[in-house]
């Protein structure tokens, strides 16, 4: 789906085009309220945002009586009701888009769920940028595995070297990484404690992602 583009550049979701961190956090507050569990901004932050195995740890350090996996599906129904309420997207998204739809093929690779991509992708407004996507349904192993990747560049029609990756956390820059693409980071209020040395760039915000830097990456 590349067109006329020779290079890629492919998003993450969470934390990058949508400010959706703090919103997961509150949906899996909610979550475990009933289990009398409590989870600190900082166990959030290691956990679930820089490991990517949140449900596991706190499961496990508890011993709650439910799966990690039957976690995350109490969690998908009071997260959707947030993104429907309360989602807003990250700074200076959309002229960033602009700029960088004009030159490269864009795509998103995400962990989020196909249902909660597309519809924040539309709610948003954003979604014209994308004309093709990958979800989690779309690959096997989650990051910071390399599928997720590797699966936007086949949608992308284009080599693993001729794309860069824009991820916020450590386990999205690994992911990048594992996949033989070059990786921008773009840390948020969240993530910015996560280990971004294996990333190519590090930027403060997307407003100086440019054409020019993407660019550079991929001379």
């Amino acid at each position: 789906m590349a067109g006329q583009f020779s290079q890629g550049v492919i998003f993450d979701l969470d934390g990058v085009l949508i400010d959706s961190e703090g919103l997961y956090y509150r949906a899996y507050s909610a979550v475990l309220k009933p289990y009398g569990v409590t989870v600190s901004r900082e166990e959030y932050e290691e956990h679930w945002i820089a490991q990517g195995t949140g449900p596991e740890y706190i499961v496990a350090k508890y011993n709650l009586p439910i799966a990690p996996d039957e976690l995350r599906q109490l969690r998908s129904p009071i997260y959707l009701q947030l993104l429907e309420t309360a989602v807003t997207l990250m700074p200076h998204v959309e002229e960033t888009l602009m700029q960088l739809s004009s030159r490269f093929a864009l795509t998103v690779a995400t962990n989020t769920n196909r249902e909660h991509l597309d519809f924040v992708l539309r709610r948003m407004g954003i979604d014209r940028f994308f004309p093709v996507t990958v979800a989690r349904q779309d690959y096997r192993e989650a990051k910071p595995q390399p599928d997720a990747f590797l699966t936007a560049a086949r949608k992308l029609e284009l080599p693993p070297e001729r794309c860069v990756v824009i991820e916020d956390t450590y386990k999205g820059v690994m992911a990048a990484v594992n996949a033989g693409i070059r990786c921008v980071a773009v840390p948020n209020e969240y993530t910015l404690r996560n280990d971004f040395r294996q990333a190519s760039l590090v930027l403060a915000s997307l407003a100086e992602l440019t054409p020019a830097v993407v660019d550079g990456l991929l001379k």
